[in-house]
């Protein structure tokens, strides 16, 4: 059995063939075509399996971020418990919280949700047998809220609330025809957040709803092709990386050109594991993506988030960083052309992980507790700038986050650093979900990320 694994991507598509012992027979790249209104998201496809040697009776799997990814909205009953609960669980899923609502929805709630153009919306509000009429409330706004259009065009809702309020709600929203997926509650009692079934969920619309109507291919092979949203496959395959290091928590930092995503996989201890004091407890495995740090598209908000953390005194020349950084910023399919200017991309990478590592640790709370990554002994980078940097520009990205003493966290005791140098790790993913293939991502990880 040979394997292609392919990831979809706003500017690249990426492919790994694969041998069905977990051999990588070979990984490329191509540009992502049909993602800027011209031809369609398979011609690029063709062309990496022409320049891949795939043989036509390949088994092909693959994961999705083109045409923006997946842009998730949140409607939930208070900030700080069910909204903040479904923010977190939709970041886990893959998708990119583009609005977060709380409370019951007013006009200008509904019409401040239908700007941020989501692709979905993820209602949630009470625990179970709690607080059912905000839940109710806000299934009727988004029936009658012109969100998508109608019909075919309507933005799909999961419903991942009070599940005694549950399928009331399903049948408020189809009394205008509005796609509905039911869930079980993200936040079932205070203290306890549940995130599988909404992340299936969400999984489900997303390819039902989202990936078809992107308008990415005209051809249906594209939709039947694609399992998931890329973030959610790698966040399985970090999950798989954890679970073949020997126990050891697992934390990976993707530093692309216009997000930079962390990933953690985390083992509960001490009073961790049977206390919890926070409102909205923690994901022990998951993911946060910071859409203001970009190594193109958002080259400028790195300089300006990593003065905000006082940051820009440890660069050496800070004004030609910041010149650089407006330059990539307005041409953002750039790349380095000499010594200076490696040196300043490495230097944004390195800016841009420790901002999104502080963001992933720090709570989101003040009443909350920091996530505990003091006890990570992997850390894994990706993202072309450390895949194609030599050994000392990787440790000058990844041995600042581990050595950052002063981000308000409490940094991993002793931790050893890599690069998914092959990017592979979404390979991992795609293959992890399914019984069959199981032993081969294990070696795949194995093989690919020693560590």
């Amino acid at each position: 059995m040979t394997i292609l694994a392919v990831d979809f991507g706003s500017t690249f598509t990426k492919g790994a063939l694969l041998a069905d012992d977990g051999t990588v027979l070979a990984t490329g790249s191509t540009p992502t075509t049909g993602t800027q209104g011209g031809g369609d998201i398979l011609d690029g496809y063709q062309t990496l399996r022409a320049e891949l040697r795939v043989p036509d009776d390949a088994t092909v799997r693959a994961c999705s971020s083109a045409g923006g990814g997946l842009r998730l909205a949140v409607v939930g009953y208070e900030r700080t418990v069910t909204a903040e609960a479904g923010h977190r669980v939709g970041l886990s899923a893959g998708a990119k919280v583009v609005h977060v609502a709380a409370g019951e929805l007013t006009t200008v709630d509904v019409a401040a949700v239908r700007a941020a153009r989501p692709d979905l919306v993820l209602l949630v509000g009470g625990t179970d047998g709690g607080n059912r009429d905000v839940l109710l409330h806000n299934a009727g706004r988004l029936a009658k809220g012109q969100i998508g259009g109608r019909g075919a065009h309507a933005v799909p809702v999961v419903v991942a609330g009070n599940v005694e309020a549950r399928n009331e709600a399903a049948a408020v929203l189809a009394t205008t025809g509005r796609p509905t997926v039911l869930a079980d509650n993200v936040l079932p009692q205070i203290g306890v957040i549940a995130p599988e079934s909404a992340r299936a969920a969400i999984r489900e619309a997303f390819l039902r709803h989202v990936i078809g109507g992107k308008g990415l291919s005209r051809d249906p092979a594209f939709a039947a092709m694609v399992e998931a949203a890329t973030p959610d496959v790698v966040l399985r395959g970090v999950e798989v990386l954890a679970s073949v290091c020997g126990g050891g928590d697992v934390l990976v930092v993707d530093v692309g050109g216009a997000t930079t995503d962390v990933y953690s996989c985390l083992t509960p201890r001490g009073e961790d594991a049977s206390l919890r004091k926070d409102v909205v407890a923690p994901l022990w495995h998951a993911r946060t993506v910071e859409g203001d740090l970009g190594m193109r598209w958002n080259a400028e908000h790195v300089v300006e988030a990593a003065a905000a953390e006082h940051l820009l005194d440890t660069v050496a020349k800070p004004a030609a960083l910041t010149a650089y950084a407006a330059r990539v910023h307005e041409q953002p399919g750039s790349l380095p052309e000499d010594d200076v200017e490696r040196r300043l991309d490495l230097e944004l990478a390195r800016l841009a992980a420790l901002v999104a590592v502080r963001r992933h640790a720090r709570p989101s709370q003040p009443t909350e507790s920091p996530r505990p990554l003091a006890d990570v002994t992997r850390l894994v980078g990706s993202g072309g700038a450390l895949r194609h940097a030599d050994a000392a520009g990787r440790e000058q990205v990844l041995g600042a986050v581990l050595a950052d003493h002063a981000g308000g966290w409490k940094v991993p005791r002793a931790a050893r650093a890599s690069v998914d140098t092959a990017y592979l790790l979404f390979a991992v993913g795609l293959l992890a979900g399914h019984p069959a293939t199981q032993g081969l991502a294990r070696t795949l990880a194995q093989q690919v990320l020693p560590l």
